[in-house]
């Protein structure tokens, strides 16, 4: 005679009948909700009690340990399996089955899943499966990134290889699929690279294939040259229309420097204008690259896209790793989850990393247990392991965002490695101040900047204070897009509303005497506030930033584009014609000149056909001055700024007479100045208010005029 095991306190409490009752359902949705699916998880997974529909149960029910029903019939039992798998909503509709609701016939165990009346039920180990990825070897990835120009449809060609690989359905909604941020949908630029990790089955062999989407804008470069790092090789996308852009010649250089294989796509072929031979010629004269090693393709339509996943695996080489040294992972990239902390994405360019891992940090040398590793698909999906030559993220209980470092290399404990390069620091071109509207607001937007410093880390941050903003930060970003973007993220993402200062350029001077220098602790000193910009004095020279600028524009509007160029103090350094109709300009140019206002009057000349790109190209001596903007004779600090001396008068009366427009008027008389030391350059007045003094007179009837007051007698004198 088997001997049976005692109903434990869970069994006697539920009623012991073929067909469970309501009350029983009632009693045991209600305690599901208090932590009992948690337990059904922990052990009906277990290698011992598991189970699935279809499968004879253990005992004629579900085992003795999780609640079991010695005789349940099948729709019980499907309602603890799909709680335990698709969750709450799909218990309490199947429950319903149980108590005897009019929903048609109750699940079979030996029906097929198509026959049940219900969404299909999953186990949470199906559901949370993790990827293998030691089924990868070496010789089956490939890393690459899509670079372009702007609106050259580098997302679009995303969206169709997430399609074609079946990392995500196809749909008619499928656009911009990896630009997640809000500041992305609104502009429809990208400002961010994304990764995805797509699976792919080529020729019988199964392909990891790690795609990096990145930014076009010229002031987001930092991300490209970053992206490149954790790959092999690039697809260069060019317009079929537009051709060869600045940005398409810059980006080209990136991946030359890095040494990555080259892939030109020609994309937007469908368009009525669409002339890829032209730009096949165009790609074959600038960037050497043989004509018949492009592709055509049409991204919005999918064309020939397949063509594309077929260079991949080709024309890109795998990763030169070793995964049997010890873990060498780089961080290329990360973000901040206030529950998780710190998410950093990695390439490993050694060894393996597993959850559990103790990792050290070889910038802060700070030791952390690895949480949880996986790969973006594009979503973050968990594995058990990362192996080298994989790109995934890391999650390490990272929790100060200062912890985190872009380039940082992650090593394991006690298996000290020598760092990898890392990257080059962004060198900012545009300062602003940035502040609190409400000084009570500073703790928290310092914490939003921290957080999204470390997103964006080409950002820079400086403490500053102002006699009339009160404390904040001067912020170093590369264009004033990179400004508006922070600035709008700040917002969205943060809910923080902050006060800017007019953009400003790096300015340099070299100090004159040995006290200076020795106050400074430095001889030439760089300045990024203008208040701070020292007296003439005090230097033997003033350097300002130049940049080197590449103009790509059909040659009809060349000679407009030129006397602009002059315009805005630039040297030519060269002219190339790319083609019969289109021409290419190096120019020299000082960078404050370019920074604000230059690319709206280049689209403005050339009826938006050019494109603009440019390069740090150092600093050049420049006849700098300082100059003042007075209020009533109160300098007003926050809209000092330092100009060349030949356009100091221009530039100060354009100021004035905008803060004439901009300024409300008052009961007294304001005088807006411009003036350089003690000299007065430029002024404006913003009239007082006067005293009316007819309009008590108005229209009314003599008997109902009231007597002039004192004050208005005196003005009337007067």
């Amino acid at each position: 005679m088997s001997r049976r095991r005692a109903p434990c306190r869970r069994q006697q409490a539920a009623p012991r009948c073929g067909a469970p009752s309501g009350c029983f359902w009632s009693w045991y949705l209600s305690r599901a909700t208090r932590g009992l699916l948690s337990s059904l998880h922990r052990v009906c997974l277990s290698p011992v009690h598991r189970t699935l529909p279809g499968v004879p149960l253990k005992t004629n029910g579900l085992c003795c340990c999780c609640l079991s029903v010695p005789s349940p019939d099948a729709s019980v039992a499907r309602v603890m399996w799909t709680l335990v798998g698709r969750g709450w909503g799909c218990a309490r509709t199947l429950a319903r089955w149980a108590t005897g609701a009019a929903l048609g016939p109750a699940p079979t165990f030996g029906a097929a899943p198509e026959s049940w009346p219900t969404c299909r039920v999953y186990s949470s180990a199906e559901f949370k499966e993790k990827l293998d990825m030691s089924r990868f070897p070496v010789e089956n990835i490939r890393n690459f990134s899509i670079v372009a120009h702007v609106d050259h449809g580098k997302s679009t060609l995303a969206d169709r290889l997430l399609e074609l690989t079946g990392t995500i359905d196809k749909t008619k909604n499928n656009k911009q699929v990896l630009d997640k941020l809000q500041v992305e949908r609104e502009r429809g630029i990208t400002v961010k690279a994304q990764t995805a990790s797509l699976f792919h089955n080529c020729e019988g062999k199964q392909y990891l294939l790690n795609l990096i989407d990145t930014p076009g804008h010229v002031d987001f470069s930092y991300e490209v040259s970053r992206s490149l790092s954790a790959c092999q090789g690039v697809l260069l996308v060019v317009d079929a229309n537009e051709g060869i852009q600045a940005q398409t010649v810059a980006n080209f250089f990136l991946a030359f420097e890095a040494q990555l294989s080259v892939i030109p796509v020609i994309n937007k072929i469908d368009l009525k204008n669409a002339d890829p031979e032209r730009v096949e010629n165009q790609i074959e004269k600038v960037f050497d690259i043989p004509s018949d090693e492009c592709i055509k393709i049409s991204a919005k339509l999918g064309t020939n896209v397949e063509s594309v996943l077929q260079a991949v695996i080709e024309r890109i080489p795998p990763p030169k790793v070793h995964r049997k040294n010890p873990l060498r992972a780089l961080v290329f990239d990360s973000t901040f989850d206030q529950y998780r902390g710190v998410i950093a994405n990695v390439a490993l360019f050694d060894g393996v990393v597993s959850k559990g891992d103790k990792i050290v940090s070889a910038h802060t040398q700070k030791t952390y247990e690895v949480n949880e590793v996986g790969v973006l698909n594009p979503n973050e999906q968990p594995t058990h392991k990362l192996y080298a030559g994989q790109v995934g993220y890391l999650i390490a209980g990272m929790k100060n965002v200062t912890e985190a470092q872009i380039g940082d290399t992650l090593y394991l404990h006690k298996q000290p490695v020598e760092p990898l390069p890392g990257f080059k620091s962004a060198k900012p071109m545009v300062f602003a101040g940035m502040y609190p509207i409400d000084q009570s607001e500073y703790n928290n937007l310092k914490s939003a900047i921290e957080k999204l410093t470390l997103n964006d880390s080409s950002v820079t941050v400086h403490r500053d204070s102002s006699l009339a903003l009160g404390a904040g930060w001067r912020l170093g970003f590369l264009g004033l897009l990179h400004m508006e973007v922070f600035n709008q993220r700040l917002e969205q993402e943060y809910n923080a509303s902050v006060i800017l200062t007019t953009p400003t350029v790096p300015y340099k001077a070299v100090l004159s005497s040995s006290k200076l220098i020795k106050e400074y602790r430095e001889k030439e000193i760089t300045i990024i506030n203008p208040a701070q910009f020292p007296d003439k004095s005090k230097v033997t020279e003033y350097l300002e930033p130049v940049v080197l600028g590449t103009i790509i524009t059909p040659d009809e509007y060349t000679g407009k584009i030129m006397m602009l160029c002059e315009a805005r103090r630039a040297v030519q350094k060269n002219m190339i014609f790319i083609d019969q109709n289109r021409v290419m300009l190096k120019y020299l140019f000082p960078l404050n000149e370019i920074v604000v206002d230059f690319y709206d009057s280049l689209k403005s000349l050339s009826s938006g056909y050019a494109s603009f790109d440019y390069e740090d190209a150092g600093y050049q001596t420049a006849e700098l001055v300082k100059m003042d903007i007075l209020l009533n004779g109160n300098t007003v600090e926050e809209l000092v700024t330092v100009v060349h001396k030949d356009k100091a008068h221009s530039i100060g009366k354009a100021i004035c007479e905008r803060l004439k427009d901009s300024l409300p008027r008052q009961l007294f008389e304001i005088a807006i100045q411009a003036a350089i030391g003690s000299k007065i350059i430029a002024r404006e007045t913003v009239k007082a208010y006067r005293k009316n003094v007819l309009a008590k007179c108005g229209s009314s009837p003599p008997s109902k005029l009231k007597p002039l007051s004192f004050f208005d007698s005196k003005i009337r004198i007067c």
